[in-house]
């Protein structure tokens, strides 16, 4: 893939990726259960229906229904815990947050890219999507998605508008193939998205320099992250960057196995829950790569898992933390009580804490090395953090 390409790459995941990948990360390590309700201490509830009661009896307005008095007080009472990550949902959108975890949306698995100097919108299939299955190849030039021509206003986001769709359902897509004078309409059935969560290469600017992106923590990552690693090291690569923006957290175990392959033995979080006390995860004494100079990559957006990560690394001094922000600050795990109306309730039940006990939730881990971004670099396709991470690298400093 050339770097025009890699600079300007977005996953068409379309709605699942949008919305699901982030419940995923949001909800790190969370655990799913279902009770019938339990008994009310009735008598100390007595205090509300009769402050109803009275309203019932005197209130001038239009009176809302039972249930809806009952979710507000339920909303309420959770105010007071003060805690953004214990919540009420109702059934509706309880039935949508099910729907995207369970991933009913996908989209055809491509990425889709613009020229820096601007240019057709092109795509290239991930391997073993609908995409690739379909008859798209690396470099097809996208022209028309049903009908609806492709112009050189839209942006790559305008584009996966018009491509997202519900899961089994088709997309007409209008393609030139590379070296051929006349557009074909190929029909791609969107499905679920099987995306590796590493992307990884030599950098351009200095071929010493390994750069892996890790998108989401999945059951996989450990073991791509690992052969990134391996691979890497193959090709001649003795520094390292981990680019963690935007990378909305996933799985615990992940996490602990990425940060495994950095360090040897030594706690890489500490878990503190209401049930289990304090628990510790630690490393192995098995690392891949233990002294090779390593950077790693934030934002706002790096979340939960990848704070697990950042925050392990910097603490034990095993890596340089640059970004232009803090992490996003959601360090606790939550268990979700499905109820019998079909809303919710989610539960924190623990807190995440780095080795040097900081407190990532509602706090994020601060990079070492800040870098302000500019709206011209912005414009101009200019990735300033990355840019500063391999001066880092190649000055010392």
């Amino acid at each position: 893939m050339s770097k025009n390409k890699r600079n300007g790459l977005t996953v068409l995941m379309l709605i699942f990726l949008a919305g699901s990948a982030f419940v995923a990360g949001y909800f790190a390590n969370d655990m799913v259960a279902s009770q019938n309700g339990s008994a009310h201490a009735q008598e100390e509830f007595d205090i509300f229906w009769e402050a109803w009661e009275r309203i019932d009896s005197s209130y001038i307005g239009d009176l809302p229904e039972n249930k809806e008095r009952t979710y507000a007080a339920i909303r309420g009472s959770m105010q007071t815990l003060d805690d953004p990550y214990t919540v009420f949902v109702e059934p509706v959108a309880r039935q949508i947050e099910r729907e995207q975890l369970e991933g009913i949306f996908g989209g055809i698995g491509a990425y889709v890219s613009r020229p820096e100097d601007g240019g057709s919108i092109v795509l290239d299939p991930i391997p073993g999507n609908p995409a690739e299955a379909a008859g798209i190849v690396a470099g097809d030039v996208l022209q028309a998605v049903d009908g609806t021509l492709v112009t050189a206003e839209m942006t790559v986001a305008d584009v996966a508008d018009l491509v997202k769709g519900e899961k089994g359902t088709a997309v007409i897509l209008t393609i030139l193939h590379p070296g051929e004078n006349e557009a074909v309409e190929i029909s791609v059935i969107r499905g679920d998205i099987l995306i590796p969560s590493v992307v990884y290469r030599l950098l351009d600017e200095d071929q010493n320099i390994g750069y892996i992106r890790l998108s989401r923590f999945s059951g996989e990552s450990g073991e791509e992250v690992a052969r990134a690693i391996q691979d890497l090291q193959d090709q001649g690569s003795e520094q390292f960057i981990l680019d963690l923006r935007q990378n909305r957290g996933g799985l615990l175990n992940a996490a602990v196995n990425v940060a495994d392959h950095f360090l040897d033995g030594g706690p890489v979080l500490l878990q503190q829950s209401k049930d289990e006390g304090e628990r510790s995860f630690d490393a192995t004494s098995t690392t891949l790569e233990q002294d090779a100079p390593l950077v790693v990559l934030v934002d706002g957006g790096s979340a939960s898992a990848s704070e697990i990560v950042a925050g392990a690394l910097q603490d034990r001094e095993r890596a340089t933390l640059i970004g232009s922000e803090s992490t996003f600050g959601k360090g606790s795990v939550q268990l979700v009580y499905d109820l019998s109306d079909g809303s919710s309730v989610h539960v924190t039940s623990a807190r995440w804490f780095t080795p040097d006990r900081t407190q990532l939730d509602g706090e994020g881990v601060p990079p070492d090395i800040f870098v302000e971004l500019t709206q011209e670099a912005i414009d101009n396709g200019r990735d300033e953090v990355l840019n500063r991470a391999i001066q880092f690298l190649q000055e010392g400093k």
